[in-house]
């Protein structure tokens, strides 16, 4: 049975940072010296709280690090960090404090702008998502010397990272023996053709790229005709490629959305793209990168989908979103698996 008794974080920590924002001094923070907040809670994620403090003139956002994908102990820093770096972007929110000292309250927290908007909706905004990626990527980071995760062999990095999470389906008794042995197929293919990435090992163009580019973690604002990216868990140091493939692929796309991308949806967006980038370079590279790129980043999709299938059945707790488990369920269908891959394996 569950604890009843155990309160709900975002309950428990509304109050942790009333408390916070009442007892630090904030003199050197022109964003907050002088101003009484109001505080309720605006979102939560996996490994985030997310609370929004209110005057009659300002709006902001007071973030809450409850974990990381990353497994890093300053995981709001590298946060904040990023954001201070896409700053000049202007496409990104800005980062106004940071503390990772986890003293005045338990954990890392950050306070950064709040941005007015709707989720994107891909039938109307892939040519502003596509506008907001390319500044992103146009970023110019002073050498090479950052603080970012380097994706350093990039389709080795996603082919250890498919191995791993196919594992827990592969020795699941729930799998389905048809779609373990396709998936198997799918692993050995994938590690043959990995070497591809001397390609990107050879010829760099190199970029702080997001990772996590589904449509809820973009504020589109059509008033004032802006797109920014909003979350910054996972950014890293890599390839173009990997934001744009990762965008445009069904299994993100589909996650809460019907949609999927047409040929000339697909056209207009890299166009669009290829408009706001200032890497000529990119441009003309654009397409063979993303060809390599793409079937990774679909076998990292099913590979994630196919551990969640597992996850959501034999977890302690049972199912937690009818949706998701609808969704995962329909991502472990072989026909639709199949019509993924084998346009590549074909080749």
């Amino acid at each position: 049975m569950p604890d009843i008794t155990k309160q709900d974080p975002f309950v428990e920590y509304l109050e942790k940072v009333k408390l916070y924002l009442s007892t630090q001094d904030w003199s050197c923070v022109s964003r907050m010296a002088g101003n009484t907040f109001s505080v309720s809670p605006l979102a939560r994620g996996e490994y985030n709280l997310n609370y929004s403090l209110k005057t009659e003139t300002q709006h902001l956002v007071f973030r809450v690090s409850m974990g990381s994908q990353l497994d890093r102990d300053d995981q709001i820093l590298y946060e904040f960090n990023t954001l201070k770096l896409l700053e000049q972007s202007g496409v990104t929110p800005r980062g106004y404090f940071v503390d990772n000292s986890k003293t005045n309250i338990d954990r890392g927290i950050s306070i950064i702008e709040f941005l007015e908007g709707d989720h994107l909706d891909y039938r109307r905004d892939i040519e502003g998502a596509a506008a907001t990626f390319a500044r992103v990527h146009s970023v110019a980071v002073a050498g090479q010397d950052n603080h970012l995760i380097r994706e350093e062999q990039p389709l080795t990095l996603i082919y250890n990272e498919c191995k791993k999470l196919l594992g827990v389906y592969f020795t699941s008794p729930l799998a389905d023996p048809a779609i373990s042995h396709y998936l198997g197929k799918l692993l050995d293919w994938a590690d043959s053709e990995r070497k591809k990435e001397n390609y990107f090992l050879e010829d760099p163009s190199l970029a702080i790229v997001n990772t996590e580019v589904n449509s809820g973690n973009f504020i589109v604002n059509r008033q004032n005709k802006t797109t920014h990216l909003i979350d910054w868990e996972m950014p890293r140091w890599g390839d173009p490629s990997s934001d744009l493939c990762h965008f445009c692929s069904p299994l993100t796309t589909l996650w809460k959305s019907e949609y999927r991308f047409t040929d000339k949806d697909y056209k207009r967006f890299i166009e669009a793209y290829k408009a706001n980038s200032r890497s000529d370079h990119l441009k003309r590279t654009l397409t063979d990168r993303m060809h390599l790129k793409n079937p990774f980043v679909y076998l990292r999709g099913i590979s994630w989908s196919a551990m969640g299938w597992v996850a959501y059945q034999t977890e302690s707790g049972g199912i937690r979103n009818e949706e998701t488990w609808k969704k995962l369920c329909a991502y472990l269908d072989l026909d639709f698996i199949r019509s993924l891959f084998e346009p590549f394996v074909k080749r």
